[in-house]
């Protein structure tokens, strides 16, 4: 059975499944003359270009959603949790079937 190739591409999106070393992997995220997108150093697909300013645009507002998601579910879950344990007992519902 021949070797199956441990990089390439399909369907235009690179693979690279080679045993990454550490200079390939600090190499690989810090490409100043590249894009904002650089191939993975091991994987499928793009990762970020952290020489590239808009790479730390895209980190800063993803941080910044991250941080307001975590925010707003500390602050929902501490006032659900309090009604819960306020209202244990079953809801009655009355039906009028004039």
């Amino acid at each position: 059975m021949a070797d199956k190739p441990s990089s390439g591409e399909v369907l235009g999106i690179p693979y690279n499944f080679e045993r990454p070393s550490l200079g390939r992997l600090l190499s690989s995220y810090w490409q100043p003359g590249k894009g904002m997108l650089v191939e993975k150093p091991f994987g499928i697909g793009y990762t970020l270009n952290l020489a590239n300013w808009r790479s730390w645009i895209v980190l800063a507002v993803a941080g910044g959603l991250y941080y307001q998601q975590q925010q707003s579910a500390g602050g929902d879950l501490s006032a659900g949790d309090e009604a819960d344990e306020a209202d244990d007992g079953p809801d009655e519902v009355i039906v009028d079937d004039d």
